[in-house]
């Protein structure tokens, strides 16, 4: 017989557990783009692309980009507390990810 009251606790768990992990990496975008450093990665070519950006394109973006970042009206100190939180943030994303699979993997309990 099925046990429906755990199973229902592990869906929950597994669905807060997600929520939360995925709340502060974008919590930690968001102060990365307020810190100034907006994260904008170059596009790499691939040949099964569906689309592929021209040199032009590219060009046009990480000039955006770098406007963008010229134009953040907070202070330098504001920027470096976002900066400071955003890596907070991420630290702590990662730190969940790793304790969610050392709870999965029973050989890491001994």
């Amino acid at each position: 017989m099925i046990d429906w009251l755990s199973f229902v606790e592990v869906l929950v768990a597994a669905w807060l557990g997600a929520t939360v992990v995925v709340g502060l990496f974008a919590l930690g975008l968001r102060l990365l783009a307020v810190s100034g450093h907006v994260p904008f990665v170059p596009p790499v070519e691939f040949d099964e692309a569906i689309t592929v950006l021209t040199p032009k394109q590219v060009k046009k973006e990480t000039k955006r980009v770098r406007k963008a970042q010229e134009r953040n009206p907070y202070s330098p100190g504001v920027r470096l507390i976002a900066r400071v939180g955003a890596y907070a943030l991420f630290t702590l994303s990662g730190l969940f990810v790793l304790y969610g699979i050392y709870l999965m993997v029973p050989y890491l309990h001994h």
